[in-house]
């Protein structure tokens, strides 16, 4: 089997969020469906970088699933996999601060990522 369709995807992240996916504690990323990540599947590579720095982190993706918003994507996924540190409303109010209403329409992206395995 080969990776030839395995696409390397760059993505800003907040240094809140980013630390925690640094540290493998967040699971889920939560982006809005936008044209350009309609394509995302198991086995891209995202590499998150700290919105303003060229600090770094790649994470494999291991699964896409779609949900018309963000309470339904919370509910599916768990709270605790998008942001261990928050609870499910606080998560939701930090979510919508950077989506807008028009901007959850185009529908919710439950992005699972793991760091890469060391070794072989």
């Amino acid at each position: 089997m080969t990776d030839a369709g395995a696409r390397v995807r760059e993505l800003n992240l907040y240094r809140q969020y980013f630390d925690l996916v640094a540290a493998g504690s967040k699971t889920i990323e939560v982006r809005v469906r936008y044209p350009h990540l309609a394509d995302l599947a198991a086995g891209d590579t995202i590499r998150f970088r700290v919105k303003g720095t060229d600090e770094t982190c790649e994470v494999e993706v291991t699964r896409v699933t779609e949900y018309r918003g963000f309470e339904d994507l919370l509910d599916g996924e768990g709270p605790a996999n998008v942001n261990p540190t928050a609870n499910r409303e606080q998560q939701l109010a930090n979510i919508r601060a950077i989506y807008p209403p028009e901007k959850e329409a185009l529908g919710a992206l439950a992005i699972e990522i793991r760091l890469p395995r060391l070794g072989f």
